[in-house]
C-alpha cells in the first residue's frame, strides 16, 4: 500500500473523551495529517474496535490511512490500513503473515540491527525515538539523532522520528534523512489541533524542502 508518513499523528486519549478525541483526529486530518495511528493502551478489544471504527470513518473521509497500534485483530476487524508493533508486541513477520502483502506494517526500531531485522521480516516503515522526553504514558528511552540517521541509511523503507517533537524543536532533524515525524502531544493536546498539525507540516516541509 502506498502511504505518506510525512506527518504521522498518533492519538492519545489521556486528555480526551471519545467525542473530543474524534474531533481532534478530524481537525488533525484537516490540518494535513498524512497518516493516523490509533493508540489505546487501556481497555479491551471490544471498546478498542468500537473506537477504531469511528476513527476510521473520519480517516476515510479525509483519505488518510489509519494504523492500529499493537492489535492486529482490531486492525483486521475494522479493515484499517495496517498495524504498528513494538518490541513486546506480535513479531513483524507474524503481522505480515496475518495481514497479507497489501497492508502497512510499522515497527519500532531503536537500533540498526532491529531496523534491518524488521525490514527483513516485512515492515513497511519504522518508527525511531524517542528524540526528546515525552509526556505520553509510554516508557521511552532517548535515541540520539546519529542513531536515527544510521537507521535511515541502513534500510530502504521510510523511517519516522518520534518522541516529544513539535514545530519548535524539530530543527535537530534538519539534516536527517527521515521520511517524516510522528507527533502525539503537540497535536493531541493542542487547543487547535488543525493549526498545530498545519504548522508542524509546514515546518517539516520547509526544513526538508519537500
Amino acid at each position: 500500500m502506498q502511504f505518506d508518513p510525512t506527518l504521522y499523528v498518533i492519538t492519545d486519549s489521556t486528555y480526551h473523551t471519545t467525542e473530543t478525541l474524534l474531533h481532534a483526529v478530524d481537525e488533525a486530518c484537516a490540518g494535513g495529517a498524512t497518516l493516523i495511528q490509533l493508540r489505546e493502551k487501556d481497555g479491551g478489544g471490544r471498546d478498542y474496535l468500537a473506537l477504531a471504527q469511528q476513527v476510521k470513518a473520519i480517516a476515510d473521509h479525509w483519505n488518510v490511512p489509519l494504523i492500529i497500534d499493537d492489535r492486529v485483530d482490531v486492525a483486521l476487524a475494522c479493515d484499517a490500513a495496517g498495524v504498528h508493533v513494538g518490541a513486546s508486541d506480535l513479531p513483524v513477520a507474524v503481522c505480515r503473515r496475518l495481514l497479507g502483502p497489501d497492508k502497512i506494517v510499522g515497527a519500532t526500531a531503536k537500533t540498526v540491527e532491529a531496523a534491518q531485522s524488521a525490514y527483513a521480516d516485512g515492515a513497511s516503515y519504522l518508527g525511531t525515538g524517542a528524540i526528546y522526553p515525552t509526556t505520553t504514558h509510554v516508557t521511552t528511552k532517548l535515541t540520539p539523532v546519529s542513531t536515527l540517521n544510521e537507521i535511515c541509511r541502513a534500510v530502504p523503507i521510510p523511517v519516522v522520528a518520534i518522541g516529544g517533537l513539535n514545530a519548535d524543536n524539530m530543527g535537530v532533524l534538519a539534516d536527517s534523512p527521515i521520511a517524516g515525524v510522528a507527533i502525539v502531544s503537540a497535536v493531541m493536546k493542542a487547543d487547535d489541533p488543525r493549526a498545530a498539525a498545519a504548522h508542524i507540516l509546514e515546518t517539516f516541509r520547509a526544513m526538508h524542502h519537500k
